[in-house]
């Protein structure tokens, strides 16, 4: 990959503060811009994690169709963040309450990682492999 390109997950949730703030709890995510809206809205939000970043926002009605994890019933999509240290990644996640869905284990395809689950029912998937470039 070269230039200034990149792939960047947007999320939604009924409670994006509370979002934030676990993100940066159980995962380490670090705030970069948050854009409050009326009745304590997110209207946009940027949280880093190394060089990668995920925006989010809180529902709304805009026309567009988003739907929360619980509206679509069932997750829809999942994110993959690349950690040094699965194990020590999943303890944090696990002592901030995080649902783990796969603890952590050693990939066929390399690498190890696990799988949890956000309070609003989003997936992550955290590992050690890197797909090449």
């Amino acid at each position: 990959m070269s230039g200034t390109s990149a792939v960047i997950p947007c999320l939604r949730y009924r409670d994006a503060v509370a979002a934030m703030a676990f993100l940066r709890e159980a995962f380490g995510f670090v705030e970069h811009a948050a854009y409050p809206g009326e009745g304590g809205r997110i209207e946009h939000a940027e949280m880093r994690f190394g060089n990668g970043m995920v925006t989010l926002g809180s529902t709304r009605e805009d026309g567009r169709g988003w739907l929360t994890v619980a509206e679509a019933g069932g997750f829809t999509q999942a994110n993959y963040v690349i950690v040094e240290d699965v194990d020590a990644h999943c303890a944090r996640a696990r002592a901030a309450g995080a649902a783990i869905i796969q603890e952590p284990r050693d990939e066929a395809h390399g690498g190890r990682g696990y799988a949890v689950r956000d309070p609003e029912g989003h997936v992550w998937y955290f590992g050690s492999y890197r797909p090449s470039e």
